[in-house]
């Protein structure tokens, strides 16, 4: 089993802090993202879809997604449960994960990738090349400040993003907060709720451990 690695980037380390949390070890392969190794015609054979993380089992099913491969370990690796344990708990997972997914980490992206010199052709990860577009970046940077109000009312009752227990939902709306960095992007003071959140989930081991 091998799981095809950028650590530096929001995706992998979503799955790499969970796979910390669970206390998972898998043997990791290196793609040199910046210099398109994703693109080549060999990890193209693996993974159509072009993005990282992907994790090839021993057999050779090779399964990309955020989703996808946390769901694989969640079933092989039950405990400490990442996903839920009621049926309730694993819906608002799923529910809050996604949320923090479409309003968070697609709203940076939306602005960095629309932004960014390295990117002036591939706006949109995935095997297809897309030109930036500067009104998706203005967007972009709209989204993520509903997405600090939103959330910190969400944890303005609840200890969680998903509810009392700490979960996917909250790896993802940390790594949010962390990649609204490299656009220069920050918690906004006066969301006090999610504040108080990040700095207790950015103490945690498997968070320190995947910087």
């Amino acid at each position: 089993m091998k799981l095809y690695d950028f650590p530096k980037a929001p995706n992998p380390r979503r799955v790499n802090i969970f796979l910390s949390e669970k206390g998972i070890e898998v043997d990791k392969v290196f793609v040199d993202l910046p210099n398109g190794e994703h693109l080549s015609p060999e990890y193209r054979a693996k993974n159509p879809a072009c993005d990282i993380p992907m994790l090839e089992l021993d057999n050779g099913t090779c399964i990309s997604q955020i989703r996808g491969i946390c769901r694989y370990f969640e079933e092989t690796n039950p405990n400490p449960p990442m996903l839920g344990s009621t049926p309730e708990e694993k819906a608002m997972v799923e529910m809050w994960e996604h949320l923090a997914f479409m309003n968070g980490i697609l709203a940076v992206a939306e602005v960095f990738r629309n932004t960014a010199e390295g990117f002036a052709d591939r706006a949109v990860v995935g095997p297809h090349n897309y030109k930036q577009l500067p009104e998706l970046a203005e967007r972009g940077a709209q989204r993520l400040q509903n997405f600090y109000t939103d959330f910190d009312q969400r944890l303005s009752n609840n200890e969680y993003v998903a509810g009392d227990f700490y979960s996917l939902a909250d790896i993802t709306t940390l790594v949010v907060c962390d990649f609204a960095k490299w656009i220069k992007e920050d918690i906004p003071a006066s969301c006090a709720n999610l504040h108080a959140w990040y700095d207790k989930v950015a103490q945690r081991p498997a968070v320190l451990a995947n910087p």
